[in-house]
């Protein structure tokens, strides 16, 4: 099954990169739906790095949904598009039913110094799929708001 979003950003390519890599960035578009907690020692990097992140997963911080690794990898383009892809997988709760997950964030220049930010996830999760992909696409509406809303707020960090 597959959600997608599609937004021009008013905020710099080099904004939205910053953050997508930052795991306050995943927090900020996420709350309060979902919240995350890093179950790194030391919690949450400041940047996300390509491996593996355990967290925990809670529906509004009252009711946990369940364990999951944020599974991080940054291909390698040959054009202008930055992409940053979650293959990760559930460890516990209803998160473990999910046999495929494939989130992929992709960042582009659009007119004006603003940004193209596409956002695809690709998930399999056999009989319950059409199930989950109503919760998922729920999230994912409210993601797009929560991104656009937020987006003129961003700033590029140092390289």
């Amino acid at each position: 099954m597959r959600i997608l979003l599609k937004l021009v950003l008013d905020c710099t390519p080099d904004a939205a990169w910053d953050a997508v890599r930052s795991p306050r960035g995943m927090q900020q578009v996420s709350a309060p739906f979902s919240t995350f907690e890093s179950l790194e020692p030391g919690g949450f990097p400041a940047r996300w790095s390509a491996g593996e992140h355990p967290v925990k997963i809670s529906s509004f911080g009252l009711v946990t949904i369940g364990e999951q690794v944020i599974g991080i990898s940054y291909p390698e383009r040959s054009d202008d598009v930055r992409v940053q892809v979650d293959t990760g997988r559930g460890l516990s709760g209803p998160l473990a039913l999910v046999t495929k997950w494939q989130h992929s964030i992709a960042i582009a220049s659009a007119p004006g110094g603003r940004t193209l930010y596409r956002d695809q996830l690709v998930f399999e999760a056999g009989t319950i799929a059409p199930l989950l992909w109503v919760g998922y696409w729920a999230f994912w509406q409210w993601r797009s708001v929560r991104i656009r809303s937020l987006a003129p707020t961003w700033k590029a960090g140092p390289s």
